[in-house]
């Protein structure tokens, strides 16, 4: 088991009143799955994932990454499991506009001490498994949207992460763009990647083996269903 939740509670306060984000939430991912978390918008899904992805904290629970206590890290100590375990797909892509393709997705790895002919040998075979090694030179303002945002899951997988979160990743892209990075995912899933997808498309959640629905801060792990069922 790669990450396991119980009892996650996140509270907002918003002048004197607290304000319930999630709700108990609780549920395990094992090795090599592929998860997908379906809900509306507000219904607590992103803040989940920030919080799987050390990017926040709880207000309550347990939360456990590859056997450690996340809760238990300081701010230091997160960046740096942020770094080697975890890999982050946005809707929005978030290239630096100056930098080439290649050079976007090595960034990352300088921060984790990498040397420059390592990283740069990482990020284009990053590259070339998700059909960008002809566009390494390419800006992000020469790149269509899914070009971009393939720059950015090469850009998530260079460091070899345990565990990828993509969080509506087609979100801003046209069909025909969003079935190609989905395909990709597809294929990073074959080859043992373990990945939580967050979406409020049907059709998109359907590629994982399993979905989960979240609603008013309630994860519902009882609905478990996907493609492989």
């Amino acid at each position: 088991m790669i990450l396991s939740m119980q009892d996650i509670c996140k509270t907002y306060i918003q002048g004197k009143v607290e304000v319930p984000v999630l709700r108990d939430v609780s549920f395990s991912v094992e090795l090599g799955e592929y998860l997908a978390i379906m809900g509306p918008s507000g219904s607590g899904k992103t803040t989940l994932m920030n919080i799987t992805g050390c990017l926040d904290r709880p207000t309550s629970g347990t939360y456990l990454l590859d056997g450690r206590d996340i809760l238990g890290c300081r701010d230091d100590e997160l960046a740096e499991i942020r770094n080697k375990y975890i890999g982050f797909v946005f809707q929005s892509f978030y290239l630096l506009p100056k930098m080439s393709a290649l050079e976007n997705v090595a960034l990352p790895l300088l921060y984790a001490g990498m040397s420059k002919k390592d990283r740069l040998e990482r990020a284009r075979e990053a590259l070339c498994t998700v059909g960008l090694e002809d566009r390494i030179d390419f800006r992000p303002n020469q790149l269509s949207g899914g070009q971009c945002q393939r720059v950015a899951i090469a850009r998530a997988i260079a460091g070899h992460p345990s565990l990828l979160l993509a969080d509506e990743p087609t979100g801003a892209l046209d069909t025909a763009s969003g079935e190609q990075v989905m395909e990709i995912f597809g294929r990073l899933h074959s080859e043992g990647s373990t990945i939580i997808m967050i979406t409020h498309e049907q059709s998109i959640a359907d590629c994982a083996e399993k979905i989960y629905r979240i609603r008013d801060g309630v994860l519902d792990t009882g609905k478990a269903g996907g493609t492989n069922d």
